[in-house]
């Protein structure tokens, strides 16, 4: 059967006038198809037929098979039930502090700022990499030779706007040299004790005494007022950068989410075309589950939240121009983080074809 080298990428015919992209990345294999798109498993563990149809069922098979570790199993304590949704994630991966929204209320004079980046999170427990959920990044031993063993709290980046980058070199399981591209920037140091401000000296007193050539301590600075806050995040984004990080001063650090740690970007808006309803699973079984639209480039991609239950019953028909909201448009042109808003009313796209 034929197949794809890492990097090589090839068009497949569907159903619609437009071909889909198959494409090989550090052994991650996707498709532009929706049905590849949709899928809630992550990225290494998709297939769809035109996946099949080019590699075949048996290679296909083969390499979801070979895909990094599921989530550890953990021993539930006797009458405890299953744990589902967020609070099963985040037991099955590390303890780590996550970040709510900032609600543009909260005064955040004198909190910690620092760019919010566009990389891979990651846990380092003193001897390997974790992802949040827990799985295993196979990081050369090269990369890590230096790091302290402490635990450390960062990101694996490689730049602005490198997102899709920085997944296909850090999900590969090779050990390969394109690690070299990749830093671990850290911006907490869970274990080491006292506020913000003690682990943060903690964090630089360990890396200076390490030489970890591959990690660095990402930098804060102290916001002054909202006036302050509002340039620094138009600077960082016009630069590229996903948006900002405020921590609250003499915060502790503490497993889950934490109104101590705040996150800040500029969502834009933008309109499509309804092209397909996808059908809902779970609590929305019979309804709407997610939107399939095209933009006027005829980039397709799915909207699935911010819906009402009334508009999950009562979805938009096919031919409707609609208004949602994305944080950015990944490499590919597609919006990242799309959220419904409405039906656009006074204007319309072309029918798609």
């Amino acid at each position: 059967m034929p197949d794809l080298q890492d990097g090589q990428t090839t068009e497949m015919q569907g159903s619609g006038s437009k071909p889909y992209l198959l494409k090989n990345t550090g052994g991650v294999y996707s498709c532009s198809c929706p049905a590849w798109r949709n899928q809630s498993n992550p990225i290494e563990q998709r297939s769809c037929k035109h996946l099949r149809k080019l590699r075949g069922d048996d290679a296909e098979a083969a390499r979801i098979g070979g895909a990094l570790p599921q989530r550890p199993v953990r021993t539930q304590s006797a009458g405890a039930g299953a744990a589902t949704g967020e609070a099963a994630e985040a037991d099955a991966g590390p303890p780590l502090l996550l970040a709510e929204s900032w609600d543009n209320a909260t005064d955040v004079s004198g909190w910690w700022m620092s760019e919010k980046l566009d990389g891979v999170r990651a846990c380092w427990d003193g001897k390997q990499f974790l992802s949040r959920q827990g799985n295993l990044y196979h990081a050369p031993d090269w990369f890590i030779e230096s790091l302290p063993p402490v635990p450390l709290d960062g990101e694996l980046w490689i730049d602005r706007k490198k997102f899709q980058r920085t997944v296909s070199v850090v999900r590969r399981q090779d050990k390969s040299d394109l690690w070299k591209e990749v830093r671990f920037l850290i911006f907490d140091a869970p274990a080491a004790t006292g506020g913000f401000e003690d682990r943060m000296a903690f964090l630089a007193d360990t890396l200076a005494r390490s030489a970890a050539k591959f990690a660095r301590q990402h930098p804060q600075e102290r916001c002054k007022n909202l006036a302050a806050l509002r340039a620094e995040l138009a600077r960082v984004e016009a630069l590229g950068g996903e948006g900002l990080m405020l921590r609250q001063p003499g915060s502790k650090y503490v497993k889950g989410r934490s109104s101590t740690l705040l996150k800040i970007k500029t969502f834009h808006d933008a309109e499509a075309v309804v092209v397909g309803h996808q059908a809902g699973a779970g609590r929305h079984l019979g309804r709407l589950g997610a939107l399939l639209v095209r933009l006027p480039d005829g980039t397709d991609f799915a909207i699935g939240t911010g819906f009402s239950d009334r508009e999950r019953a009562h979805p938009p028909a096919v031919g409707t121009t609609v208004t949602f909201r994305y944080q950015e448009l990944s490499e590919a042109g597609v919006p990242r983080f799309p959220s419904w808003v409405g039906v656009r009313q006074d204007a319309a796209l072309p029918a798609p074809e």
